[in-house]
């Protein structure tokens, strides 16, 4: 356990008070060990980094591949001065971040709503973002941020199923030429502050810009299955201020999604 000095909150902690930043070598799921922590009380911005995960997953409890030594699987706690509502886009802040830190490597990262990160040519996912919340009645207990990125690997680091669809940081670069995992998780954590502070000050509306600035889903025909299952068809027409997607379906009418998943 070791404490950063280079960022004021994520992951830092001040003299005499308990370790903000965890590293384990094996996991079952970082956001399992950070919302662990957080129930014992865990203070806001506390980092859990894993070396590796055993049952790492994704949004809709989907797995995700955790080989070691290839990608940064890191859980951040968060106690924002939100409504439960206001959470969502938590994982927008968050997308920016990943897609700023994949670009300081000349990634060619952008945005698929609302919890991907894709790079290189063709476009395939590095990243995904994990939001999962406790509230305690009606307030919010705590947020855990999962972010997982795929750094050093190599097409044979994936599964055959998976060889068409994901990618890494290296991969999208064209090499891992003065590329370690220490050196991106610095930059990750640094981008994951900017952008945290500015929608926690802010809103979702101080962060939208940026997000439609980096985004491959708007203009483009899609499928959203919302949070209670239902399928939404169209084209994504914009980002609205409060974090939703809008999706003018084909007979004209205009969908606003909170929560969902592109199909």
């Amino acid at each position: 356990m070791t404490d950063r000095g280079d960022t004021p909150w994520l992951g830092w902690a001040p003299a005499g008070e308990a370790p903000r930043l965890v590293r384990h070598d094996v996991v079952g799921s970082s956001n399992d060990v950070a919302a662990e922590l957080a129930r014992a009380g865990a203070a806001h911005g506390t980092v859990v980094i894993a070396g590796a995960q055993t049952a790492g997953r994704g949004r809709q409890g989907h797995r995700w591949h955790s080989p070691p030594g290839r990608a940064l699987y890191l859980s951040v706690v968060l106690r924002p001065a939100l409504r439960p509502q206001g959470v969502p886009p938590i994982t927008l802040a968050a997308g920016i971040a990943v897609c700023e830190a994949l670009n300081g490597w000349d990634a060619r990262a952008s945005i698929k709503w609302p919890n991907d990160v894709l790079a290189g040519q063709p476009a395939r996912k590095v990243a995904g973002i994990l939001t999962e919340m406790s509230t305690r009645g009606d307030d919010i207990a705590h947020v855990i941020l999962g972010i997982g990125v795929n750094v050093l690997s190599t097409a044979e680091d994936f599964p055959p199923e998976l060889r068409d669809i994901a990618s890494s940081l290296a991969l999208a670069r064209g090499g891992s030429e003065g590329l370690t995992l220490a050196a991106f998780e610095r930059r990750l954590i640094s981008e994951l502050e900017h952008w945290l502070d500015l929608f926690l000050a802010g809103g979702a509306a101080a962060i939208a810009p940026a997000w439609r600035a980096r985004a491959s889903t708007l203009g483009q025909p899609v499928r959203v299955a919302g949070d209670r299952g239902h399928v939404i068809s169209g084209v994504a027409e914009a980002l609205e201020d409060d974090g939703a997607l809008r999706v003018r379906t084909p007979s004209g009418d205009a969908v606003r999604v909170i929560a969902g998943e592109l199909l």
